[in-house]
């Protein structure tokens, strides 16, 4: 075969694995390349989406990060709701799957019911959860006081909105428990079974069988559960509006954050600045801390998990 032979046939094999990966490499710059490029490029910009961007170098990042009230606040809750919610929803969504993977009678019914929340529209739910915990008209605060328990303010007292969430994020756990369901159904019997002769309790068996058997489905659940939280953003908006009465006021005015900035995450601020201030270099800076938080805690999970199967084997 000679060198020019050789060289078309390397050129038609290499435009035969761009067209396989032709769907891929348009989706990743379209959907990924060029928005993030562009993210970075008005971060630096001033740009109010109506005259022409001009240079405004690291002014923004100062303004977000020394000037901008409510981005340390917003970035607090954020944090908390990623260890706080993220970490009650993986260990309550295990929980409900072990326990319905241990009923014998019945496990559609529970299935069925622990699911249909999950489906629920966000605002929907969110103003039945405002509802049935108002502080003052609320069943809940009413059946907590008719049993002599204290009646938090929920979504109207900052200590207590961040819970209120959690709650929210508790009842719509059906995702998660299907998750789990079909990982803990595909552990083999043989190992619980050798598990036993050997003496292991429930305790035992869990921790040296189940967990190793579904750590992937874990690490899965905890990785997306931290990169939705990131992008929390409707629920409490909403319960905050609710809580604060403005809901029903089209066209008033709203800072978001009731009560007390407790309720304000990352993606309202950057709705806030690009959509209602008009400021998207600014919104572009907290987008681009957003997407840096997801990944560092996604770096650090992966390293972690590498590490953990490092040590196991």
């Amino acid at each position: 075969m000679t060198p020019l032979t050789l060289r078309a046939k390397r050129r038609r094999s290499a435009l035969v694995t761009l067209g396989f990966l032709a769907p891929w490499i348009i989706g990743f710059s379209v959907f990924f390349a060029y928005p993030l490029i562009s993210t970075v490029y008005f971060s630096f910009m001033h740009y109010d989406g109506f005259r022409p961007p001009t240079w405004n170098g690291t002014r923004n990042w100062s303004y977000v990060f020394t000037q901008y009230p409510f981005f340390w606040p917003a970035l607090r809750n954020t944090m908390w709701l990623v260890l706080v919610m993220v970490t009650t929803r993986v260990v309550f969504g295990l929980g409900i799957g072990l326990l319905i993977t241990k009923i014998k009678t019945g496990t559609g019914l529970f299935r069925t019911a622990f699911y249909l929340p999950y489906l629920a529209p966000p605002v929907a739910a969110t103003m039945a959860f405002a509802f049935l915990l108002n502080p003052g008209t609320g069943p809940v605060n009413h059946l907590l006081g008719d049993i002599g328990l204290p009646q938090p303010g929920w979504f109207n007292d900052p200590s207590w909105s961040k819970p209120a969430l959690t709650l929210l994020a508790l009842w719509g756990i059906g995702d998660l428990m299907v998750i789990f369901m079909a990982a803990l159904l595909d552990v083999p019997k043989e190992q619980y079974e050798a598990a036993e002769l050997d003496g292991a309790g429930p305790w035992q068996r869990f921790r040296f069988v189940t967990l190793p058997n579904i750590s992937p489905i874990v690490m899965f659940a905890v990785v997306t559960g931290v990169i939705q939280t990131m992008q929390y953003y409707t629920q409490p908006i909403v319960a905050g509006k609710v809580a604060s009465g403005i809901i029903g006021n089209a066209g008033q005015q709203f800072e978001p954050g009731y009560p007390e900035k407790s309720t304000l995450t990352l993606p309202q601020l950057v709705y806030n600045l690009g959509f209602q201030r008009f400021d998207t270099g600014s919104a572009c800076v907290i987008a681009l801390i957003l997407f840096a938080l997801a990944m560092a805690f996604t770096a650090l999970l992966m390293r972690r998990r590498g590490g953990l199967i490092q040590a196991g084997d």
